[in-house]
C-alpha cells in the first residue's frame, strides 16, 4: 500500500477577478486544497460569484 504524504497537499484561498473592476461592495472568496506537487502554478479557475450573480475566474491568491 502506498504512503499518504499530508504535506504534498495545501490550503489556497480563491479570489473572484473581475469583482474588483466592478465597483461593488464585498468579495468573492472559495477555498481549495491543491497538490503542490502536480501544480506548482497558480490555480485558475471558474466559479460562481453570489454577488455577480453569474460565473467568473477565481485566481489564486495564497
Amino acid at each position: 500500500m502506498a504512503k499518504k504524504s499530508k504535506d504534498a497537499r495545501i490550503q489556497v484561498i480563491m479570489e473572484c477577478t473581475e469583482h474588483k473592476s466592478s465597483g461593488q461592495p464585498g468579495t468573492s472568496r472559495y477555498i481549495t486544497t491543491k497538490n503542490k506537487k502536480n501544480t506548482p502554478e497558480r490555480l485558475e479557475l471558474k466559479k460562481y460569484n453570489p454577488i455577480l450573480k453569474r460565473v467568473t475566474v477565481h485566481k489564486e491568491i495564497k
